[in-house]
């Protein structure tokens, strides 16, 4: 039986004016995803993987597994660019007790299919923690297909890919893999496809935008457990009204970050090289007025 089903928060790393890890403002957050029903994803593109180093991305974890308590699951990234540094920071992570990683592509270098499973499957063997793929081919330059990941499921410690490719048609290839397994589950990684996503076979979903509408997110699972697919449908469409104006102003995590902050939460500044502009800032304030969002 999987034990990672419902809405995972991609959630945001918060800092201090110092640029250090803001504890008390990530445990905050941490209650704020768990009220509204949510699971925590930790240490993921909204979370500045990029940007953190070995032992933030520990604390990170340890910060989010003490405020998440026994009632919330947490579920961290370790990808590397490295299988060694996968397996380093994994063999850290895993001790902490989190119920699963994830683990990315490797990014810069393109690598072949028989390289990507070599990878995979050395980092599964060497953790005891279930491992999920995690495929965003636009950010690491490669692509896991069906036929990569089809290998990849048969490793017993492998149990399920995040796919973030973006497309229905990438997401759906995985969901035929995912038929022919078992115990081999696909997480929706795309905002705009949580509830095909769900109704078609995804267990659960891994959502960025949560940050910022993190009961709206957590509705459309609801509304689908209580089978109100109309309802949940309608959230989706409000859901991908307000990724379209918000991903189109600037990188999508680091306008994430700072809608929270302007919702009234102090999350810090991103790492992420983005200089928000006053129009920036304005967009991002019309768009939380217009639909009425409340932190």
């Amino acid at each position: 039986m999987n034990n990672i089903t419902g809405v995972y928060t991609a959630i945001v790393t918060p800092f201090s004016p110092s640029g250090e890890i803001d504890g008390v403002a990530l445990r905050e957050q941490v209650k704020r995803q768990q009220q509204a029903g949510n699971n925590i994803f930790c240490n993921g593109t909204n979370g500045e993987f990029f940007m953190l180093n070995e032992h933030e991305k520990t604390r990170v974890t340890e910060i989010c597994l003490e405020a998440a308590g026994g009632d919330t699951g947490v579920m961290s990234h370790v990808g590397e660019i490295s299988t060694s540094a996968t397996v380093r920071l994994g063999k850290h992570i895993e001790k902490l007790g989190v119920r699963a990683v994830s683990v990315i592509t490797p990014w810069f270098a393109t690598l072949r299919p028989q390289e990507l499973i070599a990878h995979f499957r050395a980092v599964a063997d060497a953790l005891t923690v279930p491992v999920y793929l995690y495929n965003i081919p636009a950010r690491t330059g490669n692509t896991l297909t069906p036929e990569i990941v089809r290998e990849l499921a048969e490793h017993p410690n492998i149990k399920g890919i995040k796919d973030s490719a973006g497309s229905w048609e990438s997401l759906q290839g995985f969901h035929e893999v995912s038929q022919q397994f078992s115990d081999f589950s696909v997480l929706t990684g795309p905002d705009s496809l949580i509830y095909r996503g769900f109704t078609e076979g995804s267990i659960g979903c891994i959502s960025g935008i949560a940050n910022i509408i993190p009961a709206q997110v957590n509705a459309v699972y609801r509304h689908l457990q209580e089978k109100n697919a109309a309802a949940a449908e309608a959230v989706q469409a409000d859901i991908n009204q307000i990724r379209t104006l918000l991903y189109g102003i600037a990188f999508s995590p680091a306008v994430v970050k700072k809608a929270v902050n302007l919702l009234g939460y102090n999350v810090g500044e991103s790492r992420y090289p983005v200089d928000f502009t006053q129009d920036d800032t304005n967009k991002i304030l019309a768009v939380i007025k217009d639909f009425n969002l409340r932190g």
